[in-house]
């Protein structure tokens, strides 16, 4: 017989990771607003402005920008523009956290045109609200923007994908849709060139993502935001982040950090409570349920994503991490 008491140690220390994370994230310093509404139907597609001029718009003096998109209704894709096709339905957020040049569109082929064709350039009378498609289902985007030199948003640490998708539930859910509305009715032109809008919204909407996000990544609990910025850590963090596929060693994560192996063992274990090897297995596990939960890609090749020559040893890892096999897992995760 089960101990009973083993779900509740799990949970407890389930609720004490997410705190640890959230006090982190609540220490991030953002700004930023709600900057645009599209209204499109069926078929329709658009291309992003690229990063500087997105930056140049909307936070001029910005190293750079944070895109986020709440679906408010329908269904889209997202996708950078050399990466994987993401799918978001309503409720859901989407995160660009470099920045990243885009592409955006619903569930029926159509050509992509550039956003710029679709909208005037500022300075805005009011809040943009583009319509664009042929009349058909409609999909509601709301989108905003946030300034942060965090290196959590550095694109050289790649801590986060260059998109992801996340799906509130709970009582995160209407608050996330809430928070959306109150926004959007509360932004006003109080200068011929100066939108005035909650940016404490903006700011919330996204430590919630991010924890949300970063729930299932490894050593959420210990210091992870804190080893971005550590002088051995970061640059070993940075090669993992950027090649999850390749086939690691220790030495040669070693020498991506300038240091002796000893040292980047002792490093990590200290700061993040894991070895090197230990971390990257729990990176590979983190993106792969970001690839199952928001894509279409088959196992096999998620697999191969993360660094697994063969579904059969990725999917033994992964029940290992999350408790599921990966089809089962994705049909109880998957944005519908």
């Amino acid at each position: 017989m089960a101990d009973p008491g083993l779900h509740h140690d799990r949970s407890a220390a389930l609720d004490d990771r997410e705190a640890t994370l959230a006090r982190a994230l609540a220490r991030l310093r953002l700004e930023g607003a709600i900057f645009l509404r599209g209204e499109y139907s069926e078929p329709w597609a658009y291309e992003s402005l690229p990063p500087q001029d997105a930056v140049a718009v909307l936070s001029p003096g910005a190293g750079r920008v944070i895109l986020f998109h709440v679906v408010a209704a329908g269904r889209t894709w997202i996708e950078t523009l050399d990466g994987e096709r993401h799918w978001a339905a309503e409720g859901d957020v989407i995160v660009l956290p470099y920045g990243d040049s885009h592409r955006m569109g619903g569930t029926e082929p159509a050509v992509c045109v550039s956003v710029s064709s679709l909208i005037d350039p500022p300075p805005w009378q009011r809040m943009p609200v583009i319509q664009h498609g042929s009349g058909g289902a409609e999909t509601h985007l709301v989108c905003g923007y946030l300034a942060c030199d965090d290196p959590l948003f550095d694109p050289r640490t790649r801590a986060l994908p260059r998109v992801f998708v996340v799906r509130p539930d709970g009582a995160a859910r209407p608050w996330v849709r809430a928070s959306i509305e109150y926004a959007v009715q509360q932004t006003a032109l109080v200068r011929p060139d100066h939108f005035e809008a909650p940016t404490r919204i903006p700011e919330l909407l996204l430590a919630e993502v991010l924890r949300i996000h970063l729930a299932d990544s490894p050593a959420t609990e210990t210091g992870w935001l804190q080893a971005l910025r550590d002088p051995v850590l970061a640059p070993a963090l940075a090669a993992m982040h950027a090649s999850p596929e390749h086939k690691w060693t220790l030495l040669e994560l070693a020498r991506a950090a300038q240091v002796s192996v000893s040292l980047l063992d002792e490093r990590f274990r200290s700061v993040l409570g894991l070895a090197p090897i230990r971390y990257l297995t729990g990176w590979r596990m983190h993106l792969a349920t970001d690839l199952l939960r928001s894509t279409d890609l088959g196992v096999a090749t998620v697999a191969r994503r993360v660094g697994y020559e063969s579904e059969e040893a990725f999917s033994r890892a992964f029940k290992r991490e999350l408790g599921n096999a990966p089809t089962p897992w994705r049909l109880t995760h998957t944005s519908t």
